[in-house]
């Protein structure tokens, strides 16, 4: 653990040091707000055995982008469409990942799928509210899964449930 406080330490202080542009007037409140934000930090995300693997991020980072571009672009023209062509509506979703970072990350990247926000999970299922209800999501989440696996170094996502309709 002491390593990961250090490495959560330092980068609070980078932080801090670069908003402050390192003013002496900030240095007693900036020590005590990296201090404070450590712990917090320590105690909201404990360290998790797993760590991320950076070549597998970096080559998650194109995808990543891409799908911001089309999911933003799709809501906007889904906003400006004359006809407003949306079917809004809830989906559950399984994740075989674990509980953990893995999941988080998968819910991020969920919701740059084109029209779909996660807005939680329940019983290991994401709750994803979907601007049109025929949008099938299983093959992209399986991709995100996969790829999010081979970041965080677990196990490939095998026989993950059918997708339900709420």
């Amino acid at each position: 653990m002491a390593p990961i406080a250090i490495k959560r330490f330092l980068i609070l202080t980078v932080v801090w040091l670069a908003l402050t542009r390192a003013d002496p007037g900030g240095l007693l409140p900036g020590a005590l707000a990296v201090l404070a934000g450590t712990w917090l930090s320590l105690h909201l995300l404990p360290p998790d055995r797993r760590s991320i693997r950076l070549w597998p991020l970096l080559r998650m980072a194109p995808g990543f982008l891409w799908r911001s571009v089309v999911g933003g672009t799709d809501v906007a023209w889904r906003a400006l469409h004359p006809r407003l062509p949306m079917r809004p509506g809830w989906q559950t979703c399984p994740s075989t990942l674990p509980a953990g970072g893995g999941r988080v990350l998968l819910g991020g990247e969920f919701s740059l799928l084109p029209g779909t926000l996660v807005a939680g999970t329940r019983d290991g299922r994401f709750l994803v509210h979907c601007l049109d209800t025929d949008q099938v999501l299983e093959a992209d989440i399986h991709r995100a899964e996969r790829e999010i696996a081979a970041c965080t170094g677990s196990t490939t996502p095998t026989n993950p449930q059918r997708k339900d309709t709420a």
